[in-house]
């Protein structure tokens, strides 16, 4: 299938390694290359990567006898356009497209005819073996059932399903053009696109498909030919986590969780938030000091802790979260349950609960995945080997290189997240500082968090977006390093790992102290930014 291929791949590689830097190398594709209309013409590019495209004919149009990689937009300005998104994704499982990966979603603003509500983009990856005409036909089907009238072209609409690439087909029949006409000049469709390719170049389909955009980078440099992530986080486009009843752009600044445990074996403050009033006051007090998410807990997983049942877990949980919803301090706040059991975590969300931070990423209740997906609410996945009472053994220690390996075996638990129904969308990354590491592998996590983002992206480019969460609170080898062994006298230490890793790419650091975190949050986020203060 490979026809000569050798050089523009390297191109191709080249530009997807300079991705993440928005680097352009000088000898890219041309304005009028960009420009052209994908499919209003039959003559190759000379930036053609030569891979060999073929015809719809060559694929029955009323199915296929094996199965198509295919990409899918989505899009919605209309009604509740999150939901919308999830009821699209039930319908097209149901109607012969199995979902493997996931967009990151974006808000952007409406193109075309721009006075019109602002609209959520996102795509899905996947396979079936619908014939293309067919699948156009299903998606039609499902944009009817959803809602979706006649209206003016590129007006608002309820849902918006196109198919971007079938295969490594080239179509244009009077019904159906793919690769979709218009990705070349849409930051809205190709941002989603990008994020469902990795940067390596050992996917066939994946480097075929770059072929078919007619630029010698490929979509990489299409994308980066319309800003590419300098143009993330203006009002045209933001990158967005649905929870609660908003959409949380992560990257606006810097999000602070504070820790609420209901334990009496914590390493840091166990027993002290038992009892109703207490916890209530420490929320409170967190919310004050600047918290905007209450990571509440029952379960201690410290190293070697004693592990409760379901309902041993529930019973110390469900009095604090039926009061802690209550409080006026809570109206614009988020409530996250810290939980590895599914059956605490339905429990939590039905409580009031709007996301769940799991530090076994899935593999100690491994229901836990299906239940977040049904939940609809964010997931956060964190790093650990074994569990609580084995992951400090020498086995769990090993690592040749931390950062590529925790990005890998987080990697790992986002595909299974997302082939368990739960969107890329909805996933938070937590790299598990004090988790499975030495004081060094903590260390090097902590400022290789661009780095594990780097690796990802070797294999997704959205799953490299994604929100990370930092935790390096109190934990040992702040108090190793720093001779305290008192853990509440890690705080002042705690302000410096949290501020490393601000500044090397966390979105969310989880804190005891919610004031020292607010504070170098603020700060941290004033020097990424390049603010300028006056005196």
């Amino acid at each position: 299938m490979l026809l000569h291929a050798k050089d523009p791949l390297r191109k191709m590689y080249s530009v997807a390694k300079n991705y993440f830097g928005g680097l352009i190398p000088s000898h890219s594709c041309s304005v009028s290359d960009i420009c052209h209309p994908l499919g209003s013409s039959r003559r190759p590019s000379r930036h053609v990567i030569p891979f060999k495209a073929r015809s719809f004919t060559q694929c029955s149009l009323e199915g296929c006898s094996a199965d198509q990689e295919i990409v899918i937009a989505m899009g919605s300005n209309v009604g509740d356009r999150v939901s919308t998104f999830d009821r699209a994704l039930q319908l097209m499982k149901s109607s012969g497209v199995n979902i493997t990966r996931h967009a990151c979603l974006y808000e952007t603003a409406p193109a075309y005819v721009t006075d019109q509500p602002r609209f959520l983009n996102s795509a899905v990856r996947g396979t079936t073996r619908l014939g293309p005409h067919e699948l156009l036909k299903k998606l039609k089907e499902i944009e009817k059932d959803i809602g979706r009238t006649g209206g003016i072209r590129y007006g608002p609409r309820p849902i918006d399903l196109d198919i971007l690439l079938y295969g490594n087909s080239q179509i244009d029949s009077e019904t159906l053009i793919v690769p979709h006409e218009r990705i070349h000049e849409r930051p809205f469709v190709l941002a989603p696109l990008v994020d469902l390719l990795g940067a390596s170049s050992d996917d066939v389909i994946e480097a075929s498909w770059h072929s078919l955009s007619k630029c010698s980078g490929g979509f990489f440099e299409l994308w980066n030919k319309l800003g590419g992530e300098s143009v993330i986080g203006t009002e045209s486009i933001k990158r967005v986590l649905p929870v609660g009843n908003r959409l949380l752009d992560w990257c606006e600044r810097t999000l602070v969780m504070g820790v609420l445990n209901l334990t009496p074996d914590s390493f840091s403050d166990g027993g002290q938030f038992q009892q109703v009033e207490a916890a209530i006051s420490q929320a409170k007090l967190l919310i004050s000091e600047g918290a905007d998410i209450i990571d509440v807990g029952a379960q201690s997983t410290r190293p070697f802790a004693k592990r409760l049942s379901p309902n041993e877990e529930l019973e110390r949980l469900v009095p604090i979260l039926d009061e802690i919803t209550k409080i006026p301090e809570m109206e614009g706040k988020l409530l996250s349950v810290d939980t590895f059991y599914a059956e605490v975590a339905s429990e939590a969300v039905k409580r009031g609960a709007h996301m769940i931070n799991d530090v076994s990423g899935g593999q100690l209740d491994p229901r836990i995945l299906k239940v977040a997906a049904e939940l609809g609410v964010p997931y956060v996945a964190m790093h650990m080997r074994g569990d609580p009472s084995t992951m400090q053994n020498e086995q769990n220690l090993q690592y040749d290189d931390v950062c590529k390996e925790v990005a890998s075996e987080l990697y790992t638990r986002v595909r299974e997240a997302e082939l368990s129904g739960i969107p890329l969308w909805r996933i938070v990354l937590d790299p598990g500082i004090g988790f499975s590491k030495k004081s060094g592998h903590n260390l090097e996590v902590i400022m290789g968090l661009e780095s594990i983002r780097r690796e990802m992206g070797k294999m997704s480019i959205g799953a490299s977006h994604v929100p990370i969460l930092l935790g390096p609170s109190r934990k040992r080898f702040l108090g190793e390093i720093c001779n305290r062994a008192n853990p509440v006298e890690r705080d002042v230490a705690t302000v410096a790992a949290v501020t490393a890793g601000i500044l090397n790419g966390a979105n969310i650091v989880r804190v005891h102290n919610a004031g020292f975190g607010a504070d170098a949050a603020k700060v941290c986020d004033a020097l990424r930014k390049g603010r300028r203060w006056e005196n």
